[in-house]
């Protein structure tokens, strides 16, 4: 039985290489930064470029063995098999791969017009082979492409962090019973407290959850409301726990937002 690679997301290969797991949909990978991995037999049900330098030989593709030429692109498509039944050999490679999910392409342009690329066919003999110049051009653009990736990702982490801390910052608030004394939160409160201006920290809030600052701020004192009510308490007692009043040191200019 053959041993064979099951590659039904962008991300399934990454892991196999051990290369950066940046985005569900789509993986960039730098051959040149990894180290020494085995041959892998795969099956696509992904949209793929292998951009490399040197391809190792006697690769498979579909029924047959392929010499693939130097500097050159192989494209895969979902339901094709191709590459090299793990031996046990470990090799490096220089070069790139873009590997993307089919669902990228749902309702656009190019999944209506991919099928025009027939080197995306297992028909197609052969490998896109490029001139040096060409070489140059399309490992900038995918340079750039993953460039862009990283920030991405990055900026999915800075969010994550602060809605952790933004959640944490109503946690505490609630369990010292703060607004007993001052009042239930506000976004201009919130934001002093995690050292933002309240309208950047209530754009990113609306990116990161897709609602808005004081919706997330309300959930929160409804969920409050509710635990209380299972608790025991009544609804009289439930809002005198939960006082509608504003904190206090905040500028009513910024309780708009």
């Amino acid at each position: 039985m053959r041993n064979i690679l099951k590659v039904d997301s962008p991300n399934d290969y990454a892991r196999f290489v051990d290369a950066p797991v940046l985005h569900p949909l789509i993986s960039i990978i730098h051959y040149d930064e990894l180290a020494p991995f085995r041959h892998s037999l795969n099956n696509y049900g992904v949209y793929g470029l292998f951009i490399q330098r040197q391809f190792p030989r006697n690769l498979s593709y579909g029924m047959r063995k392929w010499q693939v030429s130097d500097a050159s692109i192989i494209a895969v498509e979902p339901g094709q098999i191709g590459g090299l039944e793990d031996n046990g050999e470990r090799i490096s490679l220089c070069g790139w791969v873009l590997l993307w999910s089919p669902e990228l392409l749902n309702g656009t342009e190019l999944e209506r017009q991919i099928d025009r690329y027939q080197f995306f066919s297992y028909f197609f003999d052969g490998s896109l082979r490029m001139e040096p110049d060409e070489w140059l051009c399309i490992t900038q653009l995918v340079t750039q492409i993953r460039i862009y990736q990283r920030q991405l990702f990055e900026e999915d982490r800075g969010e994550a962090d602060l809605l952790k801390r933004f959640h944490n910052l109503l946690q505490t608030y609630f369990r010292e019973n703060r607004q007993l004394m001052q009042g239930l939160p506000t976004v201009a409160w919130c934001a002093s407290e995690l050292a933002y201006s309240p309208r950047y920290f209530g754009d990113i809030v609306h990116k990161a959850t897709g609602g808005t600052a004081i919706g997330y701020i309300h959930n929160y004192i409804i969920n409050q409301a509710k635990s209380l009510l299972m608790q025991g308490h009544n609804i009289s007692e439930t809002s005198r726990l939960l006082p509608n009043r504003k904190p206090k040191n905040v500028r009513t200019s910024h309780l708009v937002l």
